[in-house]
């Protein structure tokens, strides 16, 4: 019988700095603001007959380079049903409710979620772990992401191997 262990990481260096604005309506948002984000994951495999789960490296390196990839970026939800983003030149247009605000490109990652919120966030992460070919090759039970954007204020979201959900 296969013995399954939970390896929790949550290292000093995933995080990253973003400026963005959730968006509670058609008609509501907040003003354009930033946080320090934090992640963590924990990731549920069998213990292999060299009593390792898997190479955690592999998620440190990906987790890592994901935080790299949105630091010190304005964050825009592409999926975002309230959002009308246009390219003008080197600037993001985006409407909302009446009002277009310019946003440098070479400042703005678009993500495609829709909304900057910890929940969509850790969805984010998950997505692109769950979808990386050295990931996918692991024998992973369940895969747990959580994205926080303040001390007390986290958003989680998991990938379980026998559940019918994919992401996506």
């Amino acid at each position: 019988m296969a013995r399954l262990t939970a390896i929790d990481l949550s290292k000093e260096y995933l995080h990253f700095s973003a400026a963005h604005f959730t968006i509670f309506s058609s008609t509501e948002r907040e003003r354009l603001h930033g946080h320090n984000f934090r992640v963590s994951a924990r990731i549920t495999a069998p213990v292999g007959d060299n009593g390792l789960c898997f190479n955690y490296q592999i998620f440190k390196d990906k987790l890592r380079e994901l935080c790299v990839e949105l630091d010190e970026y304005t964050l825009i939800p592409e999926a975002s049903p309230f959002l009308d983003i246009t390219i003008q030149g080197s600037y993001y247009n985006i409407e909302f409710n009446g009002e277009v605000m310019k946003l440098l490109r070479s400042d703005t990652q678009l993500l495609p979620v829709r909304n900057i919120s910890v929940e969509e966030l850790a969805y984010f992460f998950l997505s692109q772990l769950v979808e990386d070919p050295l990931v996918n090759d692991l024998n992973l039970q369940t895969v747990e992401i959580k994205v926080a954007s303040g001390p007390e204020q986290w958003g989680n979201c998991v990938w379980d191997s026998a559940s019918p959900y994919k992401l996506g």
